[in-house]
């Protein structure tokens, strides 16, 4: 094992994180070679810089005049350098603040300062490759976003174990939740996603105290708990009587057998899909908010996004801190909140007597909503929508339809759910 590994594990003793690591999380390690070094070279090499591999002129990037075209109010640096490995330290602190204030429980709990890397599906991989060993038990709601198969149990080969997302009564299902989770013991990953891809389903405040309650007890009872806060579509909030935090701001000091990472990014909240920017931030009381144990579980961050992605791109994170520094950056949040809120205020309006075979999922958050097609088969009804219709959805289970009303604009709404509903009586 390399020894910056081993000095690594050594500080990261007796804590959750160091329990929790897989055999590759335990080797992993960022090197003082050519990204530290040149880190170095930038503050201190005031007469001549020879280490980062790009080509300069006068100190600035060379770069093809038909780029930075399109990008001419920014200096060459922001657009052609290297990023540094965790990201922009600016936009991360910034990235921290704006955390804090969304979510009020975090004032003054110890974190990790945000890392930057390359989407949600990368800082998935990034907390997989640190914690997920094959075998590994990951307990997931059985209505959940497909690339968490790919990512947890094609890749790192753990075993997904399911329970039922929503009970009889259409409320989160924490019972069934609290039931696994009894049944397993040692180390598990739970990876819970609000607004929940492809429902569109939030928690209530009861809802997410009762949630804590149980993650709670399962610390308690033993349990090395690894849970994962995918907040991909954290703030779009719709109904006055959701949860309006994270279920990460109170999980952060819940127990010291719990080590909660929050996974969020600008992909959904800032309208920057293909940016490819997200943010991985840990914390709990089985960190012992010694510095230097954060400062470790960061450097173990960064040696995975650095043998994976290297890092995150410099043009998408110089334009998101242009964004995140504007004067009008909340409100232009908020104009598109509106938006979408539209959108999910319709959605209602024409869903709440539906007619026909099709059952509405609860939703109350998000892009999505789903309907319950198991009457006529969700991958049947999506062809012949596709193909007779020209119509798009996504079939799931072939049971589940999952519509994105966030892509369609609110006029078109009724011909979309009133084209989905005839169809799927024609097939009855």
């Amino acid at each position: 094992m390399n020894e910056i590994a081993r000095q690594l594990n050594d500080t990261l003793e007796d804590t959750i994180a160091g329990e929790l690591f897989s055999a590759r999380g335990r080797r992993m390690y960022f090197p003082r070679g050519i990204v530290a070094q040149s880190a170095e070279a930038k503050k201190d090499a005031h007469r001549l810089n020879a280490t980062t591999g790009i080509a300069t002129q006068g100190g600035q990037p060379l770069f093809l005049s038909p780029i930075i075209a399109h990008v001419p109010q920014l200096e060459p640096a922001e657009i052609f350098s290297y990023a540094p490995t965790a990201g922009f330290p600016e936009l991360r602190s910034m990235w921290l603040r704006e955390m804090v204030g969304k979510n009020p429980s975090l004032k003054g709990r110890k974190t990790t300062l945000p890392a930057v890397v390359s989407g949600l599906t990368h800082g998935l991989t990034v907390l997989a490759d640190l914690f997920v060993e094959p075998g590994d038990t990951v307990i997931l709601p059985d209505l959940f976003w497909g690339n968490y198969r790919l990512i947890f149990a094609e890749r790192m080969e753990a075993r997904i174990h399911t329970f039922p997302f929503f009970s009889e009564e259409q409320t989160l299902n924490l019972s069934a939740l609290a039931d696994l989770l009894a049944s397993v013991d040692g180390k598990v990953i739970l990876l819970l996603n609000f607004p929940n891809n492809p429902t569109g389903y939030s928690p209530s405040t009861e809802e997410a105290t009762r949630l804590l309650d149980l993650l709670a007890e399962a610390g308690k009872s033993g349990i090395r708990l690894l849970l994962i806060c995918d907040d991909a579509y954290f703030g779009l909030f719709y109904e006055p009587d959701i949860y309006p935090q994270s279920i990460f701001a109170e999980a952060s000091d819940l127990h010291e057998n719990i080590l909660a990472v929050k996974v969020d990014g600008a992909t959904k909240e800032n309208l920057v899909w293909g940016f490819r920017l997200g943010f991985l931030t840990f914390a709990s009381p089985g960190l012992r908010s010694e510095d230097a144990v954060f400062q470790a579980l960061t450097q173990k961050v960064l040696g995975a996004v650095r043998s994976s992605v290297s890092s995150s791109s410099t043009l998408s994170q110089s334009l998101l801190l242009e964004a995140m520094r504007s004067p009008i950056y909340a409100e232009e949040k908020q104009r598109v909140f509106a938006i979408l809120r539209q959108r999910y205020q319709r959605s209602r309006e024409i869903l709440d007597s539906p007619k026909g075979p099709l059952r509405v999922l609860p939703f109350n958050s998000g892009y999505f909503l789903c309907f319950d097609a198991a009457a006529v088969g969700a991958e049947r009804l999506r062809q012949k929508l596709l193909k007779e219709e020209g119509i798009g959805a996504i079939s799931i289970q072939d049971r589940y339809l999952r519509v994105a009303y966030s892509s369609v604009d609110v006029e078109k709404l009724e011909e979309l759910y009133s084209t989905i509903m005839k169809v799927a009586s024609q097939m009855c």
